[in-house]
């Protein structure tokens, strides 16, 4: 196994236990293990949070279906759900994102199909623009859902557009309005006992907190020891932290991932000479180089041609040249003894030493949920 993403077992645990520990006791919480489990390894991480989350969250039915063979949760399929795939996902007894009232109609013909009840949260649009039924829109939309009977509305949610990479959250409050006002309209058309939920990672840090203001609370980023955005963090370490327990100490999220590859050459190049694609690369002097067998189709980015780096033997080495396909070459001159088939790592710690997600979506210019999550999930992940 030339390259693999070890997953810490002990650091997801850890983080789980913080946010448990920290978000009202009667708050559930739904842990969100969509798009490979932002990168960690949904199988891996399923397999370590199943018997202490109370609901699980995905985006499809794709992921759906890997789920149910290992948990029998509650889970959420967030994201689309096509007309073909409502059945499949009624019988492997997911609860469905729903904001058409046609969709419902669908749900209630497969309800009398399967002489099953589909169970619907309803997502409303409170100002982000996504997907949700807007205000203006939602006294007709409850309307027309009070005469279907044989699906049930479990609850209600929204989400927040401007919480997390920012500290003014002026744009949150009017969501935060909306989302109680579309709740009022629920409540006055006689739709009781909804399951209510708004925040995710961000939010359960910053305004959640161990208020129990709703039933559910969707954690993200944070299971996998990242922070949301430096605003964020910014904002939770000012802020009076304190529960009705006392105040919260030894908050350290800790990264989960680690990943990690092998030294495929080295080799000594003379002065003047050119690395890679497009000669974006000249040596001043003779150089010891370091082939490293990833790339960009395993989700190294290009981007971090000529300035990103990895630990070898607990030293950073520069990324020379550009990032190849499956490929690129860093510098050794200045590391030691350095052979073939030593650990590379590229995310992660060594000996003391750490790239973090952060570092190198700086260096690319996005934020640290893309740098984990579009690495190749042909690349094991390995409970470690």
């Amino acid at each position: 196994m030339i390259s693999k993403v070890q997953i810490s077992k002990p650091n997801l645990l850890h983080n789980f236990k913080l946010f448990r520990t920290f978000i009202n006791p009667r708050t559930k919480i739904l842990s969100v293990v969509k798009a490979n489990a932002y990168g960690h390894g949904l199988k891996q991480v399923v397999s370590v949070l199943d018997s202490k989350t109370d609901y699980f969250g995905v985006d499809d039915t794709a992921e759906l279906r890997t789920l149910r063979k290992l948990s029998k949760k509650p889970t959420l399929v967030m994201g689309y759900v096509s007309k073909e795939e409502l059945e499949e996902a009624v019988m492997l007894n997911s609860t469905l994102v729903i904001y058409d009232i046609e969709r419902v109609l669908m749900l209630s013909k497969i309800a009398g199909k399967l002489n099953k009840t589909p169970k619907i949260h309803i997502k409303i649009d409170a100002s982000l623009g996504r997907q949700g039924i807007l205000i203006s829109e939602l006294e007709d939309f409850v309307g027309k859902l009070k005469k279907i009977k044989d699906v049930k509305v479990e609850g209600v949610y929204a989400h927040f557009a401007n919480i997390e990479d920012t500290k003014d959250f002026t744009h949150a409050k009017k969501q935060i309005d909306e989302y109680k006002k579309a709740l009022m309209i629920f409540k006055s058309s006689g739709f009781g006992n909804l399951q209510t939920h708004i925040s995710s990672t961000a939010a359960s840090l910053v305004y959640e907190k161990d208020r129990g203001i709703n039933s559910i609370v969707r954690i993200g980023i944070g299971l996998y020891g990242l922070w949301p955005s430096k605003e964020t963090k910014e904002v939770f370490d000012r802020a009076d932290t304190s529960t009705k327990d006392g105040p919260v100490s030894g908050w350290e999220l800790r990264p989960v991932m680690r990943w990690i590859t092998r030294v495929a050459q080295v080799k000594t190049v003379p002065a003047n000479f050119t690395i890679g694609y497009g000669l974006t690369y000249k040596t001043r002097k003779p150089t010891k180089i370091a082939i490293i067998p990833q790339g960009y189709s395993d989700g190294y980015d290009r981007g971090l041609s000529n300035c990103g780096d990895v630990l070898i033997h607990g030293y950073r080495c520069k990324v020379l040249g550009r990032v190849a396909m499956n490929m690129f070459a860093v510098d050794v001159s200045n590391t030691g003894d350095v052979s073939t088939e030593d650990e590379v790592v590229l995310l992660g710690e060594q000996k003391n030493k750490r790239i973090s997600a952060e570092e190198i979506a700086e260096k690319i210019g996005t934020i640290n949920y893309e740098v984990v999550a579009r690495i190749s999930p042909l690349i094991p992940r390995v409970l470690v």
